[in-house]
């Protein structure tokens, strides 16, 4: 299993190749520079989406009844699979979830999800973006949370847990 650092090294690298400066990351936009096709389609029950090598073809599959955050974080968790896990036909998703704190996560069952839940809680939440926007704020409290959660895109559940990663704990 990938350290956190490497995560964070090949995550910077599509960044800087996709000239990604600020949040939020483009997640689409980066799935199309590798040459991925994201297709979004009501998948049922918990799928959230699917990475399908076939033949020479290449795409993402997204749920598109999940909520937007949700959505990009799924395009993050597959580009992962896509440039971590090579030689994978078919690698479907079913509901991940980002704190890689969960059940699965802590029996460490499955390396590859967590890999991939890491990895895309570094595309939507860059660590060099996130140390920055808390060096600019006065204190990390609720309000901040809620404020950089709708920059970044993502929930605020998931910016409570990157946060916690750097250290900052903010009361719910």
């Amino acid at each position: 299993m990938l350290e956190i650092r490497r995560i964070r090294e090949k995550v910077d690298h599509l960044l800087k190749q996709s000239r990604i400066a600020k949040p939020p990351v483009p997640v689409e936009k980066i799935a199309e520079n590798l040459g991925l096709d994201v297709r979004f389609a009501p998948l049922e029950g918990d799928l959230s989406g699917a990475l399908v090598r076939e033949g020479g073809e290449v795409y993402i599959g997204v749920n598109s009844l999940h909520h937007s955050n949700r959505r990009r974080f799924t395009i993050a968790h597959e580009i992962a699979h896509y440039v971590l896990h090579e030689g994978v036909t078919l690698h479907v998703d079913k509901d991940f979830r980002i704190n890689w704190r969960d059940n699965d996560s802590s029996k460490a069952v499955n390396p590859e999800e967590m890999e991939a839940n890491r990895f895309a809680a570094e595309m939507l939440m860059p660590t060099r973006f996130v140390v920055k926007d808390i060096e600019a704020l006065r204190n990390v409290d609720q309000q901040a949370l809620d404020s950089m959660a709708r920059r970044y895109k993502v929930s605020t559940q998931a910016m409570r847990i990157r946060l916690g990663n750097f250290g900052f704990l903010v009361p719910e």
